[in-house]
């Protein structure tokens, strides 16, 4: 798709902003369904994946796959009557409005994401940089392997260990938004609970039959000597890179897990175990319940690790009920601090990614990040801000291992759109534009919100937020328009985020701040 279209250069500024045609708020009560019933009553297409291609930003994707000649302008649309939420879904406006408005966009030729999306990880091959992640949603061969038939380039499989593993039931909670969907997630899930024979038994079993796969051994150990074994007999099983776990929060035992990596010199301690176990490479996966992550990284650097992933679950406690007075998940009446992951903590993702990326000491290392990904726009700035690979868990949790179809898809067309960029080749890009401290910021001039009159409905959010939370600056007019008083205006765009039909943008002029 023609980036112009796709993105809009403020004038007088540098800022290109993202805006997508159609939105999730265009379907958010699509439920996604699983064998989809309006798959079956469309002899068309697959209207499945194309709203799942919406829902995913990738509407570029979604309208490749529209047949021609286009066959809804006549149909009476028995997919939105057998759809779960009958007509509450407008699958044929959707689809009519990626005919008109998103394919005649669409450059032509498609984009070649094998030859795109090629990286490697440590020096291992890879044909795309997504992976799961190790966790529940890698926890046995046939997850594994369904994924890798899906697309994935690999597995870092979930924590091998050789003591016993107890879980808690029940053991997940959610914050939702207001269309259901799930913003932040809460564990309280700990490694494997399958013998140490039987995962290494499933990663031979997943080399053998997937060669071409990158399997990635997560192991956790008690001691100096286990830390050395596991690496050891992960690496004859087969595993091309053995990552160690320093950041799981949810442990029984104390001194593991989180314990270790929030201690640098624990962390150089038992990297230089496990590196004594094995010559192939060692990823470190780091905690984000500290200050700053850079000290146990070099640590981790100095102990003879390859690469560093990043980041684990945050420390939580949440949803807590106002008569029982027990947070979720309750077990028995009783709660405990967890892990809490999804797209509410991305920015914490990223900012964590971001300092490893721009310290110099780290520059060699490979870094694999997580955090919050969803869609082929989380990966673009995992990529930019230092991340070489990706690893995913929540999103695969809520939404199946098929997103990995719009993650490749949307990547490859944003590459696409800059000239057939290989994907290596936009690691590390966005540090630049990073500032290390905030007195490093240009606060002399300001930029002017600008309303888009025919996008606006007249609901008055922008001048409620801007009387009660801003500089009074904006009131309706008769006709219930915004007006601006641009004496009052800082330029703080608080407008621009809280409009409901995204009616408010940028100027990109940029005028000197009074004095």
């Amino acid at each position: 798709m023609h980036s112009d279209n796709r993105m809009k250069l403020c004038q007088g500024d540098t800022d290109m902003i993202y805006e997508p045609i159609l939105k999730r708020q265009d379907m958010i009560h699509c439920a996604l369904c699983n064998d989809a019933p309006c798959d079956k009553v469309c002899p068309y297409m697959e209207p499945s994946a194309i709203l799942r291609s919406i829902w995913f930003q990738n509407e570029a994707g979604g309208a490749v796959k529209l047949k021609e000649p286009f066959p809804c302008i006549d149909c009476d649309a028995p997919c939105e009557n057998s759809c779960v939420r009958p007509h509450e879904v407008p699958i044929r406006d959707l689809m009519k409005r990626l005919n008109d408005e998103v394919k005649p966009q669409i450059e032509p030729g498609c984009p070649d994401p094998a030859a795109l999306l090629k990286c490697s990880i440590c020096g291992v091959p890879m044909e795309n940089p997504f992976l799961l992640s190790s966790s529940v949603v890698s926890g046995t061969y046939e997850m594994c392997a369904r994924a890798f038939e899906a697309g994935w380039a690999g597995a870092v499989f979930k924590t091998i260990c050789s003591f016993p593993i107890y879980e808690a039931s029940p053991r997940y909670s959610a914050v939702t938004g207001a269309g259901g969907t799930i913003i932040g997630f809460k564990n309280i899930e700990q490694l494997s609970d399958h013998s140490l024979a039987e995962n290494l038994s499933v990663l031979s079993r997943l080399k053998h039959d997937y060669p071409d796969k990158v399997i990635i051994a997560s192991v956790m150990g008690q001691n100096d000597q286990e830390w050395k074994e596991l690496t050891h007999m992960c690496d004859t099983a087969g595993a091309d890179v053995i990552e160690l776990n320093f950041s799981c929060p949810n442990m029984m035992e104390s001194g593991l897990g989180s314990d270790i990596g929030q201690i640098p010199e624990l962390v150089e301690h038992f990297t230089r175990f496990a590196r004594m176990g094995t010559e192939k490479p060692l990823l470190v996966k780091l905690t984000p319940n500290v200050r700053e992550m850079n000290s146990a990284a070099a640590a981790a650097k100095r102990g003879g690790a390859d690469g560093l992933a990043a980041i684990n679950t945050i420390r939580s406690v949440m949803n807590v009920n106002p008569f029982t007075y027990v947070s979720s998940p309750a077990v028995h009446g009783r709660s405990v601090v967890g892990g809490y992951s999804g797209a509410a903590v991305k920015p914490i993702a990223l900012r964590f990614i971001a300092e490893m990326g721009k310290d110099p000491q780290l520059q060699d290392m490979h870094i694999s990040g997580m955090g919050g990904i969803e869609t082929w726009r989380d990966a673009v700035e995992f990529l930019l801000l230092g991340a070489d690979s990706l690893q995913v868990t929540t999103a695969v949790m809520q939404y199946g291992v098929r997103i990995i179809d719009d993650l490749i898809s949307g990547l490859a067309s944003y590459l696409h759109d800059r000239g057939d960029t290989p994907v290596s080749e936009i690691v590390g890009l966005g540090l630049d534009s990073l500032t290390s401290s905030a007195d490093k910021l240009e606060r002399h001039t300001k930029v002017y919100p600008v309303f888009w009159r025919k996008r606006c409905i007249g609901c008055g959010r922008c001048e409620i937020s801007c009387r009660d939370g801003g500089h009074q600056a904006i009131r309706l007019n008769q006709s219930r328009m915004p007006e601006l008083d641009g004496r009052k205006c800082v330029g703080c765009h608080l407008c621009v985020l809280v409009c409901p039909n995204h009616a408010i943008g940028s100027s990109g002029r940029r005028v000197p701040t009074r004095t």
